[in-house]
């Protein structure tokens, strides 16, 4: 069964620039091809002005009395307007805002470490919005969130502006700090990230045991370097060892007349 199309209620985009013999006022004021201006006169004679020259008649102010037409090439005219709307969006800055939290108890090691990450930040031409979190009766000692904020605006006074100074808003405390004009015109560009080379040692495969084992003389392969070639020779195949024969001791011969007993 095939599925049902789900209905669109939007509109269709049309164009509402009205075109040729969607001119339907009865006098323009006519605009040639060159720029100069032709005066004001009938729609019709506007129109076969414009089709004489084989180009459009283009209605470019509607609300003026009577309408300001202009005589041009209509679909080279969308292509140049819709490259430029390109080129403007190009050159945009997108402004993005990031935000980053710290406590007004932090320890020293954690405080570099958020300040590299706003560091970071300012680099890549991004704003950042630090926040000290107040909790329980911590928030009857603002200076120490101040403190934080100022101290982290003076180190790192190179890359950034103090745009909002620190406000408390209710149990935070917060501050916004935009790239300076540094970072901005690229005198202080932002760090390329290098891979690091812990991950290429922990991937160094160990030496295989084959290898370590054709470093052993053959003489030190047995069980141990002192058991004798019996039992070295023994053990290599199935590890049954061969047991050893017991000597026999000589009896002496005695006299003729105990043989003969």
């Amino acid at each position: 069964m095939p599925v049902p199309r789900r209905f669109d209620r939007r509109p269709p985009e049309r164009d509402t620039t009205r075109i040729n013999e969607r001119i339907r006022v009865p006098e323009v004021r006519l605009i040639d091809e060159t720029g100069a201006q032709m005066g004001v006169m009938a729609t019709d004679k506007a129109l076969r002005y414009a089709q004489d020259k084989d180009l459009d008649l283009v209605e470019v102010a509607p609300e003026a009395r009577p309408p300001v037409t202009r005589v041009l090439d209509y679909s080279k005219y969308k292509y140049e307007q819709a490259q430029k709307q390109k080129q403007a969006r190009k050159h945009q800055q997108q402004i993005v805002v990031r935000e980053i939290k710290f406590r007004p108890k932090i320890a020293d090691q954690d405080y570099e470490t958020k300040k590299r990450h706003v560091e970071r930040f300012l680099r890549h031409k991004d704003k950042v919005k630090v926040t000290i979190m107040f909790r329980g009766r911590e928030v009857t000692h603002p200076e120490r969130g101040e403190m934080i904020l100022d101290r982290l605006a003076a180190e790192l006074e190179e890359l950034a502006i103090v745009e909002q100074r620190p406000q408390q808003d209710g149990r935070n405390m917060t501050m916004m700090l935009g790239p300076s004009k540094a970072v901005l015109s690229g005198e202080i560009e932002a760090p390329d990230e290098e891979p690091s080379d812990e991950g290429d040692e922990a991937v160094a495969a160990p030496e295989a045991p084959e290898a370590a084992a054709d470093e052993v003389g053959p003489d030190e392969r047995g069980s141990s370097a002192g058991a004798p070639p019996e039992e070295r020779s023994g053990s290599g195949q199935g590890g049954a060892k061969k047991p050893r024969a017991k000597p026999t001791k000589e009896r002496p011969l005695g006299s003729a007349e105990q043989l003969a007993d």
